[in-house]
């Protein structure tokens, strides 16, 4: 079983590995730059024979994808960000059933479940409504890209239904910059956006406009967005100083901020009035903060059920869980565990991982093998043996298939009769045959000795009519004697019987032994069989058994062997259990 190494750099918070630092440089950056290569969702890009990937739409932001990557019989999914709810703007994550050996998987909010995205909008409007109209400002912290446009859509709309007058601003630059490529890829929107479109652009927006540092300030309500979303540094750090002490303010958080950040400290007392130390690249100090402090989860990120729900969508083999703090990467590893009963790793950073995944062969049948075998239809209780009729051909896998394994080439395996393989081997071909005997099996039932000729006579009529098989009949004073291919039946004076067969009619010879006892009514209706797939429903003991054991062969490559024997001769194997 090969395995799979995979080198995890992308967790959160303090899980044990290697000290965090710059990975790239940013010339590092530039060169991958040279070599990227657009692709369309869900186009198979082959790298090189055997090296596939494949993007899937992840719904995070615009543009972000979900890849597929298959390297000969290992393959992965790798999620990035993702979302698994539709939002204003972009749909959810869509996948296949991909069934890879390994998902890896985000655990942002690993342990967290989102109220209602409905509510969450009319908690967040009336929030600012009612900071706006007593005269308070608003400060929502968002990433450029995403979050922005979210918000912004629905602020934009609401302000539209209200009639509000109060200024609603975004920081001019990285969102100036992401609402000009929205307003481009209007093709990546959810199908809401694109019918808009036919009447004007949506991210044209009618009541917000660039912020300039010179409004931070002025008097009056206003709505800022500001970034980064984290109030790690820039322009919403810096608002958020000007206006963190006026309690008629208001500062709406509405995504993920690491430990660490000011946005952490801030969220941390629950809301409530505090002193912050000012981190020193930003000017140090203490500050006040009395203005209110709301939490309201819009983050792009999937929640724990969207990530349950991608990785039962998907149905992988094994699950890693990245992105995440590690007591809650921990949680939902167990629950993983418990639902799925799928092996899940949570790597630190830095370390390395290794997941066996099972190696599947691929196996060609001979036409001569399947021509022989056929499905059987019908239930096993059925007197009519189905398997030899002239239906077309129609494999059950399930149906086991009794053949010789061949293999010349590591990529080329082959299942085959077995006069096939010994002429792919120049090899005799041997042949095994078996006799059952049984003593008294038939007892207690009466006029046997006189229905013998009739009942074989009813079994030969029904193979040569039905079957079309070439059967062949002969008795004497004690025995009657059935003959259909290579199976020999006989039934003896005392009810003593035996069956004769090679083991390539072995099938023949249950169904004819079947049929027999079932005529008979008999209880004894399975045949020992000689690959102990069944187990007789008597107990036979063996008085004797003669085995004739063909010759020793040597390989015709050996520089010592003979020449291979002349096929016109061909060694038995004869297996006699009385």
């Amino acid at each position: 079983k090969p395995a799979i190494r995979f080198n995890d750099g992308a967790q959160k918070g303090s899980h044990a590995g290697i000290e965090e630092k710059d990975f790239f440089t940013s010339q590092m950056v530039k060169d991958c730059m040279m070599k990227v290569q657009p692709c369309v969702l869900e186009e198979t890009v082959v790298i090189e024979p055997g090296f596939e990937i494949r993007p899937y739409y992840a719904g995070h932001v615009l543009g972000a994808a979900m890849f597929y990557v298959k390297v000969g019989e290992e393959s992965f999914l790798y999620t990035g960000d993702y979302n698994m709810t539709p939002d204003r703007h972009l749909g959810s994550a869509r996948c296949d059933k991909l069934r890879p050996d390994l998902i890896i998987t985000e655990s942002t909010y690993a342990t967290t479940i989102r109220e209602s995205k409905r509510w969450r909008e009319r908690d967040l409007l009336q929030q600012v409504s009612e900071c706006v109209r007593n005269g308070g400002k608003v400060l929502i912290p968002v990433f450029a890209l995403g979050r922005a446009q979210e918000l912004c859509l629905l602020l934009d709309a609401f302000w539209e239904r209200t009639g509000l007058d109060v200024p609603i601003y975004f920081s001019a630059g990285l969102t100036e910059r992401a609402n000009w490529y929205y307003k481009l890829f209007i093709s990546w929107t959810n199908q809401k956006i694109k019918d808009t479109f036919v009447k004007r652009n949506a991210f044209d927006f009618q009541h917000i406009k660039p912020f300039d540092r010179a409004f931070i300030d002025q008097p009056g309500p206003m709505v800022l967005f500001a970034t980064p979303g984290m109030l790690h540094g820039g322009l919403s750090m810096e608002v958020f100083k000007k206006w963190a002490p006026g309690e008629q303010n208001l500062t709406i958080m509405p995504g993920y901020c690491v430990a660490g950040t000011l946005g952490h400290k801030v969220l941390s007392n629950g809301g409530k009035p505090q002193v912050i130390d000012v981190p020193a690249s930003e000017g140090g100090g203490k500050l006040h903060v009395k203005c209110k402090i709301k939490h309201l989860s819009f983050s792009a990120h999937a929640d724990a059920k969207g990530i349950m729900t991608l990785i039962k969508q998907v149905e992988p083999k094994n699950v890693m869980l990245v992105h995440g703090e590690k007591h809650k990467m921990e949680f939902l590893k167990e629950r993983i565990l418990k639902e799925f009963g799928l092996p899940c790793f949570d790597p630190a950073n830095g370390t390395t991982c290794y997941i066996t995944t099972p190696h599947k062969v691929p196996v060609s049948l001979s036409a001569g093998l399947l021509n022989r075998k056929r499905s059987r239809e019908g239930n096993e209780d059925s007197a009519a043996p189905t398997v030899w009729t002239k239906r077309q051909l129609a494999p059950n896998p399930t149906t086991p298939l009794l053949g010789v394994l061949c293999m010349k080439d590591p990529k080329k395996v082959k299942v085959m009769e077995p006069w096939e393989a010994a002429q792919v081997f120049n090899n005799p071909e041997c042949h095994l045959t078996f006799r059952h005997s049984f003593g008294n099996i038939f007892d207690g039932i009466e006029d046997l000795s006189n229905n013998k000729e009739e009942l074989f006579e009813s079994m030969e009529r029904l193979f040569q009519t039905e079957f079309e098989l070439p059967v062949s009949r002969s008795n004497d004073d004690t025995t009657q004697s059935l003959c259909v291919r290579s199976v020999q039946l006989k039934l003896g004076h005392a009810g003593v019987a035996s069956i004769e067969y090679s083991y390539k009619d072995l099938e023949l010879a249950e169904r004819l032994w079947t049929l027999l006892c079932r005529k008979l009514g008999s209880k004894a209706t399975k045949l020992p069989t000689p690959h102990g797939n069944t187990k007789p429903p008597i107990k036979i003991t063996p008085v004797s058994t003669k085995v004739k054991e063909e010759p020793e062969l040597i390989a015709p490559s050996s520089p010592t062997a003979p020449p291979p024997p002349t096929p016109g001769k061909v060694p038995k194997i004869k297996l006699e259990p009385a």
